[in-house]
């Protein structure tokens, strides 16, 4: 079995330090908050097995890093420019294509993500599918709320999710 290399950055956001990880050709593998490492270990090794991961830290800044920092300094359409190799099933990589294409400022229902995938009885798996998305904030599975507009499910956590909506000019209602 041939051995996967992965770089990694920590990069520092208002709401955290961020782990990015990339593959050698830059694109993004994997995103998430240092303080859910032990989650995105798992996300990588779930979706890579029985492949060996090599992962070290990047000897140098990544073009990835560079747009994920322009995102937080106000340039909210800087993310839609990384470029990401995702896992997964062909069903997974469809949801995850689709929440590429919810709009920055925007948010979709789980079963309305369903539906504009075709398959309206699908919501749930959607949501189980939202949750595994191991490149968070660049695919914004942030974007997913509840049918009620409630924020629900966030693999880092709602405040976190809340504070991206927010950042991208999302008014939520308040409960």
């Amino acid at each position: 079995m041939e051995a996967l290399d992965f770089q990694f950055e920590r990069i520092p956001t208002p709401i955290g330090p961020m782990l990015l990880v990339t593959d050698l050709d830059g694109n993004a593998r994997a995103v998430d908050w240092e303080d859910h490492g032990d989650r995105l270990q798992g996300l990588l090794h779930g979706y890579y097995r029985p492949s060996k991961i090599r992962l070290g830290e990047a000897s140098h800044s990544t073009g990835a890093r560079a747009l994920i920092e322009a995102y937080f300094s106000g340039d909210l359409r800087a993310i839609d420019s990384i470029t990401v190799k995702m896992p997964g099933s062909a069903f997974q990589r469809e949801v995850w294509d689709a929440l590429r294409r919810i709009p920055v400022g925007t948010t979709v229902s789980y079963g309305n993500l369903a539906a504009q995938l075709g398959r309206p009885e699908a919501s749930r798996a959607v949501g189980s599918i939202n949750g595994s998305n191991p490149i968070g904030v660049i695919v914004p599975c942030h974007r997913v709320i509840g049918a009620d507009g409630s924020l629900t499910g966030y693999g880092s956590g709602i405040p976190r999710k809340k504070w991206l909506l927010e950042h991208e000019g999302v008014l939520l209602k308040l409960r």
